[in-house]
């Protein structure tokens, strides 16, 4: 599955334009390298997104192609969540 979907899909992030744009600009890596929006995603790869004030790294637990609300939280595990101090 194609990282952008995937974050749209699992509500890390709201809209699939949002994460394309997102990615594009360096801010997520998938597995400690930089990704693109077309990047294929594998369960147990390790992304981390890094907001302006904080760096979350996820895994990836299922990949769906759509889902309600209640599972889309099922399909990551948050591993860490810190400040950034940039």
């Amino acid at each position: 599955m194609r990282l952008d979907k995937f974050l749209k899909v699992s509500r890390i992030i709201k809209r699939r334009t949002i994460a394309n744009e997102i990615s594009s600009k360096g801010h997520i890596a998938i597995n400690g390298k930089k990704a693109k929006p077309s990047s294929t995603l594998k369960v147990g790869d390790e992304i981390t997104i890094f907001f302006a004030k904080k760096e979350i790294t996820y895994e990836v637990c299922e990949l769906r192609d759509s889902t309600k609300k209640e599972g889309a939280t099922k399909m990551f595990k948050i591993l860490s969540e810190k400040l950034r101090e940039d």
